[in-house]
């Protein structure tokens, strides 16, 4: 009886029926193609992009970025309590065992306890048990929060490799920056050096009578333009060498060069279809896995409805001396099954599946909005890096330009048929033009850079593999529990 009273409650446990919505992919309303594409774009979305760039320097900040940075580290731990979290909920899918000991003497007190004989005052416990307990999941409850529990990992790994993905690319760009920076300092310190020749050759030319004050102050007003530039730029380049340092994990401080922004490579365009990003994004996959734990934790707000049923079970031995503890007289067990159906909760379980149903929606709306900025920002990217080369070649035309204007204005004036004017208004504008035309430099590595970024792709999994790892291993899907 025994015996055929345990076959059928386990046979109804493996043939138990798992309660809730099982999840399925929603449909994705994806462009076919991108509006903004190059035509001459490439197959590197897995490469590791910044090795195009030409600047082992660039490479080793970012392998120490990799290494040492602290969001990274927190990513890795936090994918760590992630996996913990989830062999604590799946063990719950399994017979609990444990074994308690127990050895006691007790004095009983010859006053308050009468009709014990005088020698009775003192009595020696001992007892050995094996308790086991089993909650039945035939609803699934326990199988559901499983599956919430193992995409809260997965999505706590995506989101490391999100933080991943936006480490390389933050220290690229600020690195891009700081040569950036240094270009225009350079620009600044050429143009002041140039200004302060031409200002103390004038100043000559007043004293001796051979120029009007008119155009020595004009002079010096253009010089201390320049002059001012220099300042600012120091201070952006220290703030930006600490925000660096900052993000390769260290204590603000220089940061080391390499090539400068002129011999600073450009990485090809990478290509890619819309659809792509589903599976290179990061972002999107980490919003995919919170949709299948919100999508699974509906089924256990459902199963929480129906009975909940759990065995226990005893085995033990139980003596008042330790030389019979172990004889067959001295065992003892128990068995029981426990069956608790809710009835009236007031409105609780309803209220919780409530709950369940609004996070399930929430975490959809959640992953299509997450889905459509990707698109937006690949977009913005592309248009991005498309129109910035058209506005460098221009630029690059125009400094031409005002290289020759300028030159000509001086000829004309040391001939005499011009005044100085129309040569400080000349370089004026090539001062102001270089200083633009270094910054639409920079902005076009960053609108590269950004694209990479945007796209996602196998480049991740290499700079992955340069990260801090999780203390546990992930790579298997699902995760193994020794």
């Amino acid at each position: 009886m025994r015996q055929a009273f345990v076959f059928i409650v386990f046979l109804s446990a493996t043939t138990g029926c798992t309660v809730g919505p099982d999840y399925q992919r929603p449909a994705t309303d994806a462009p076919a193609a991108y509006r903004f594409q190059d035509a001459q774009a490439q197959d590197t979305a897995n490469l590791a992009w910044w090795t195009q760039f030409g600047d082992r320097e660039l490479e080793r900040l970012i392998g120490i970025a990799l290494a040492e940075n602290k969001n990274a580290l927190i990513a890795a731990a936090r994918v760590e309590e992630f996996y913990g979290r989830y062999g604590a909920q799946r063990g719950q899918q399994f017979p609990q065992a444990s074994v308690q000991g127990q050895g006691a003497s007790q004095r009983s007190s010859r006053v308050s306890t009468p009709g014990i004989p005088v020698g009775d005052v003192t009595a020696d416990v001992y007892a050995l048990d094996l308790g086991v307990s089993f909650e039945l999941d035939l609803w699934g409850r326990l199988r559901r929060a499983s599956e919430a529990a193992r995409a809260d990992l997965l999505a706590a790994e995506e989101n490391r490799r999100t933080v991943i993905l936006s480490l390389v690319s933050s220290v690229a760009g600020s690195y891009v920056n700081l040569l950036s920076l240094d270009r225009q300092l350079e620009i600044s310190r050429d143009t002041v050096r140039t200004r302060a020749e031409s200002l103390r050759i004038f100043d000559l030319r007043f004293k001796g009578g051979v120029i009007s004050e008119i155009e020595l102050q004009q002079l010096r007003s253009e010089y201390e333009v320049a002059l001012a530039a220099i300042p600012s730029l120091e201070r952006q380049i220290a703030q930006q060498e600490n925000n660096l340092s900052l993000l390769l994990g260290r204590n603000p401080g220089g940061v080391a060069r390499g090539v400068t922004l002129d011999r600073l490579a450009l990485p090809a365009v990478p290509s890619g279809l819309p659809s792509d990003l589903l599976e290179r994004r990061p972002d999107i996959r980490q919003a995919e896995q919170q949709l299948v734990a919100a999508n699974a934790r509906i089924g256990v707000a459902k199963a929480a409805f129906y009975p909940a049923i759990s065995l226990t079970g005893l085995l033990g031995t139980a003596s008042s001396s330790l030389s019979d503890l172990f004889t067959g007289a001295a065992r003892t067990w128990t068995y029981a099954a426990t069956v608790n159906q809710p009835i009236f909760t007031g409105g609780t379980l309803l209220g919780q599946l409530t709950v369940s149903e609004a996070q399930q929606k929430q975490a959809l709306y959640g992953y299509q909005q997450t889905i459509q900025n990707a698109f937006g920002e690949v977009e913005n990217s592309l248009v991005d890096q498309s129109k910035t080369r058209e506005q460098v070649a221009a630029q690059r035309r125009q400094i031409e330009a005002l290289g020759r204007y300028a030159h000509l204005a001086r000829l004309r004036f040391d001939n005499g048929y011009t005044s100085f004017i129309e040569v400080l208004d000349a370089e004026r504008s090539l001062f102001q033009a270089q200083l633009q035309l270094v910054q639409s430099q920079g902005q076009l590595y960053f609108a590269l850079i950004n694209l990479y970024k945007a796209l996602g792709g196998g480049w991740v999994d290499k700079a992955v593999a340069l990260a801090p790892q999780p203390g546990v291993d992930t790579s298997r899907n699902p995760p193994v529990f020794p």
